[in-house]
């Protein structure tokens, strides 16, 4: 067996620390600005504007002071995952902590970013005993797209009409001009099955065992999102 000493020996060791610590996950919030920037340089100044007012209005409905927040329990459902098998959060849970995860749909690029961030701590995030799912109104088909098209291996659920968002408190009408604005774009009645043009926020949950909610990140601007690793610490945090 070959022996190291002196540099050798403390180089050695320090690449083999180094890989038995976990991964360092790059925040997810340097790859949503630079969308946001190309975004708006490519864009007109009407539809950024078109946007940022849409933006301003969600935050001003209300709908983010219903929403669900740390220290309410967490409702109970039951849905769909991408390839027709029952999801029941209760049952999850009788296994250990949930995060939940909404994402807009598969044709959202700040979304896709959101989802393969998560896609980054998955093995972390098992390994403390969670389990991560994904929910969005996108019908099922569009749901398993938009898994395949990220390389998801966590559960992805078709939260049709937005029923379990709803009962979170985070989902909001889409504004009437940005709604238009998407016409000839992004088909939401075709991706979503219905024409309620209703979304979900930007909304991540961590509940623990209990069905309680210990950790909350909910926005009206679709271009922030929670950091994969502070959801991945307050999943760490429960077994303190």
């Amino acid at each position: 067996m070959r022996k190291f000493t002196g540099v050798a020996a403390f180089l050695t060791l320090a690449v083999c620390a180094l890989a038995d610590e976990p991964k360092s996950v790059p925040p997810v919030e340097k790859e949503l600005n630079e969308v946001k920037k190309q975004f708006e340089e490519k864009a007109s100044a009407e539809l950024v504007k078109t946007f940022e007012d849409g933006i301003e209005q969600v935050a001003e409905s209300g709908v983010l002071e219903k929403a669900i927040k740390v220290g309410d329990d967490a409702p109970d459902f039951e849905l769909l995952d991408a390839t027709g098998n029952a999801v029941k959060l209760s049952e999850l849970l009788a296994k250990g902590p949930v995060v939940l995860t909404w994402y807009r749909g598969g044709w959202c690029p700040y979304c896709n970013i959101q989802l393969r961030g998560m896609q980054n701590i998955l093995p972390d995030l098992t390994k403390a005993g969670a389990t991560l799912l994904a929910l969005s109104p996108e019908n099922p088909d569009n749901s398993l797209s938009t898994a395949e098209k990220n390389k998801l291996e966590f559960v992805v659920l078709s939260d049709k009409g937005n029923r379990i968002a709803r009962k979170f408190g985070v989902v909001y009408q889409l504004p009437e001009k940005v709604a238009e604005s998407f016409e000839g774009r992004i088909d939401l009645p075709k991706l979503n099955g219905d024409d309620s043009l209703e979304l979900p926020l930007a909304a991540t949950y961590v509940i623990d065992a209990k069905g309680k909610v210990r950790y909350a990140y909910v926005d009206a601007d679709y271009r922030k999102r929670a950091e994969p690793n502070d959801v991945l610490d307050a999943v760490k945090e429960l077994k303190k």
